[in-house]
């Protein structure tokens, strides 16, 4: 892995709240969906389960799928399940909202998913678009 090529590092204008809202509307009109939209907010999270963070905590994790893409390929190969999970992280930092997407190379996931050549592009093609999306919410 290339942290160079492999992080999306990017920040937004936006406060995390708004660009949270934003993020999940353009996930939606691109037939994904937000799996975990209840827990992403890990200060709720967190202090549900007796964690103690401070009042100004924000992280969100915001966990994305494509149902109708996911439940073929699983079916197809259910070796796939170890990248399917796709988390964006969105927090401040420095008064300014980060967000980070880690994604994987051609050859980082041939070498996870062995013999499923098919796999790699069409989970390459995942990673772009949710790159995109990213962009998308900025």
């Amino acid at each position: 892995m290339l942290r160079s090529k492999d992080l999306y590092v990017a920040e937004s204008g936006k406060g995390v709240s708004q660009f949270v809202a934003d993020f999940t509307a353009i996930v939606k009109a691109n037939d994904f969906v937000v799996n975990n939209y209840e827990s992403m907010d890990m200060k709720k999270t967190f202090r549900s389960h007796g964690g103690q963070v401070p009042d100004d905590f924000d992280l969100h994790m915001i966990q994305v799928c494509k149902p109708t893409k996911a439940d073929k390929s699983l079916t197809m190969n259910p070796e796939r399940a170890i990248l399917m999970p796709k988390f964006v992280m969105v927090f401040s930092k420095d008064g300014k909202t980060q967000v980070r997407y880690l994604s994987y190379s051609d050859a980082d996931i041939t070498e996870l998913v062995l013999d499923d050549p098919k796999f790699v592009e069409s989970v390459g093609q995942t990673f772009v678009k949710i790159r995109s999306m990213i962009d998308e919410a900025r």
